[in-house]
């Protein structure tokens, strides 16, 4: 990452949703790790929560955070897999399709770049993925504690953070919703 220290750090207001029919607040290690690193970079962590494995459920979670103008990015973590319960990817669509959103392939193809790095083909198994949706980013990990710190550390810790150079997605917040 470039930091530009004459620039302006601009916190970031994200909601954190884990995917999960088994795993509670207590027992959710990913998106505890996930929220930490959230605040741990001074942004915002507007509101943490579980959402179980139905598409139709996520993606009223999702469409209800992204009309909320307090949240300007959502990161979710599980339900990226290829099994019948993980459709996460599937939510987002439903998201993106109602909200007139767009895909950022970009997001999904550098993480499994970067998971391959640290898990081999294995990562071909992971449907990770991005959208931006009435003017919110909405960012898919999937669920492992490792995914979470290669998704975080080593890609959204740099593009949410408005120093980075050459450029980064909270340059571009202001401009989402331009038609």
């Amino acid at each position: 990452m470039a930091v530009d220290p004459a620039r302006p750090f601009k916190p970031v207001n994200i909601a954190v949703l884990t995917v999960s029919d088994t795993r509670t607040l207590d027992s959710d290690t990913s998106g505890a790790l996930l929220a930490e690193r959230v605040l741990a970079a001074g942004h915002r962590l507007v509101v943490r929560a579980i959402e179980r494995d139905d598409a139709a459920q996520i993606a009223s979670r999702l469409r209800g955070w992204i009309d909320d103008p307090a949240i300007d990015c959502v990161i979710t973590t599980g339900g990226t897999g290829l099994t019948g319960r993980d459709v996460t990817p599937e939510a987002l669509d439903l998201v993106r399709q109602s909200h007139g959103g767009k895909t950022i392939p970009g997001f999904g193809e550098l993480f499994r770049w970067i998971s391959f790095q640290s898990i081999g083909t294995s990562t071909v198994q992971s449907r990770a993925e991005a959208i931006v949706a009435n003017g919110t980013y909405v960012f898919a990990l999937p669920g492992s504690n490792g995914a979470v710190k290669d998704g975080w550390d080593r890609i959204l810790a740099e593009q949410l953070d408005s120093r980075n150079r050459p450029c980064n997605f909270v340059e571009l917040m202001p401009r989402l919703k331009e038609v």
